[in-house]
This record gives C-alpha cells, structure tokens and sequence, in this order.
C-alpha cells in the first residue's frame, strides 16, 4: 500500500516526533509513504485568515503535486489535513473559484487524489485486525481519553471524518491497543491553539477545562493526533501533576514495541516517563 505523505510545517519542528513515529509505525504496518516532492505549507491559519483564494491556492498546489504522482495524499496533521480538504471541496465545486485555482497553480484537477488523515490510513486502510495481531506490549492500565480537537471533524460536508459530534476511529484502536478508554464529553472542544500566542490566558482556560474534564473521566493521559493541540495541551498547563498528551502513533509505537519510542517520548514537554512506567511497562 502505497501512499503520498505530506508531513507539513510542525512535523519538521516543535512535532518531529509525531513524524517520526507516523513514518515507522507505517512502515511496520506496510504502508509505504513517499513524501511528496517539493511540497510547500499548505497555509493553514495565518493564510486564510488574510486571502482566502491565496490560502485555497497553498493546497491546491499540494493536490496537484499528488496528482502527478498518481497517489492518494495522507497528513498526519488535523490543521493541515483541513485545509488540503476545503481545497479539494473547493475545487470540487467548480465554478469560477476551481478555474482561479487551476490557473494560479497551473493544473488540471480531476478529482482522482483522495485526501485522508493518518489516522484514517491506519485504521481503515492498514486494518484493526493487522494491528491487532501485531500488538506486542498491551497499554494495559493506561486510562485514557481520545481528542480530536475541532479541525479533524468540522464542518462536516468539508471533512469527511468519522462521526461529527462524538467520533469513535481514535477510541477504537486505543481499545485494540489494550487502553483503558474512558468515555467523555469533550473530544471535539477547541483547545484554541491558533490563540496560543497571542492570547495566552484564553487559552490556557481552555486547556484547563479540557484536561480537568480528562481528570473527572479518569484519565492519566489524553491521545491526539494534532501537533498544535499537542503542543497547547502540554505548554498551556499551569500547575503541578501536568497530564501528559501523546501522538497516537507513539501510542502505537508502544504497543508494537517499536525500538525508537522511548526517543520519541523524551522529546515532550510533559515528561511521560513516569506514567508508562507506572502502567504500561508494569508487571501488575
């Protein structure tokens, strides 16, 4: 199975252990990732936020570049996959704004390049049974709660992803992981990362609303598949016995028994050590 891989901007930086990790957990699954030649940042907040048609053009030049490849465009990141899906939205309505993109970006669209998130290429395309039988090291005694965040689920004509108001494709592998999943109300809650910066005090209210209500559900830890939320969960945490925040693939990598986790793990502000020690690698 072979798939085009846009990693984007964070996955280079402040989250290169989210692309580490998405890139060997493919490979131990068998999915083949290429990442896409020459690819370019697809724009995501700072660019629509000022012109629309220059943000649609950023992704639609990532699209034409799958299209040439004649692959399917997997993204690891939910801010990334979100804008690569309202350029394909948009150039799939046609009109006056798909001949303006063609023109800007110089191509053809056709319409043939699927665009899923990394979480989509592993569940649906790899498999829950494949994983399955590759579990080597259960998360067993890990009490979790999956986050979505705002970006992977809305709007939903756009997005495409599981079910809008409670999704269920992240709960489902952490189960097949061995994870204590525990159910709870705020999984597509902002956590305000695009305010990160520039309103640092709304966002860490939003962060402590989320992360208390990860609390009240039972949970030690929440699993994300966004390096934006990632990074907020983790920074905008006042106070001590800070709730650690993992990349799905990490999560993965741990219960595959990938030898590069403990790398991986090392790299988050939020030290994890402690809590995997305490359940995951526990004889209990």
């Amino acid at each position: 199975m072979k798939l085009a891989y846009y990693p984007g901007c964070s996955l280079e930086a402040t989250a290169r252990e989210y692309d580490q990790s998405s890139r060997a957990v493919c490979r131990e699954l068998g999915i083949e990732l290429k990442e896409l030649d020459d690819w370019n940042c697809c724009g995501s907040s700072s660019a629509h936020n000022l012109n629309h048609l220059l943000a649609a053009g950023l992704s639609a030049r990532n699209i034409a570049l799958a299209q040439r490849e004649g692959m399917d465009i997997t993204v690891p990141c939910a801010a990334c996959f979100a804008r690569l899906r309202k350029a394909d939205h948009l150039l799939k309505q046609g009109g006056e704004m798909k001949k303006e993109l063609e023109e800007m970006v110089e191509f053809k669209y056709t319409g043939q390049v699927g665009i899923i998130s990394l979480l989509e290429a592993v569940v649906e395309r790899a498999g829950i049974d494949l994983i399955s039988k590759k579990v080597k090291k259960p998360l067993k005694n890990l009490k979790v709660v999956c986050y979505y965040g705002c970006l992977m689920v809305r709007p939903p004509e756009v997005r495409g992803f599981d079910r809008v108001e409670n999704p269920v494709m992240l709960d489902r592998l952490m189960e097949c992981l061995g994870a204590d999943v525990r159910p709870w109300s705020h999984k597509t809650e902002c956590c305000g990362a695009s305010l990160s910066l520039t309103r640092v005090e709304v966002v860490e209210g939003l962060v402590a609303r989320l992360t208390g209500a990860a609390r009240e559900a039972g949970a030690e830890a929440m699993v994300t598949m966004c390096p934006l939320c990632q990074s907020n969960l983790e920074m905008r945490q006042k106070g001590p016995g800070k709730m650690p925040s993992f990349y799905f693939t990490e999560m993965l990598g741990l219960a595959l028994g990938l030898p590069d986790t403990p790398e991986w793990l090392g790299r988050h502000i939020n030290n994890p050590a402690g809590l995997i020690n305490k359940t995951v690698n526990s004889d209990k």
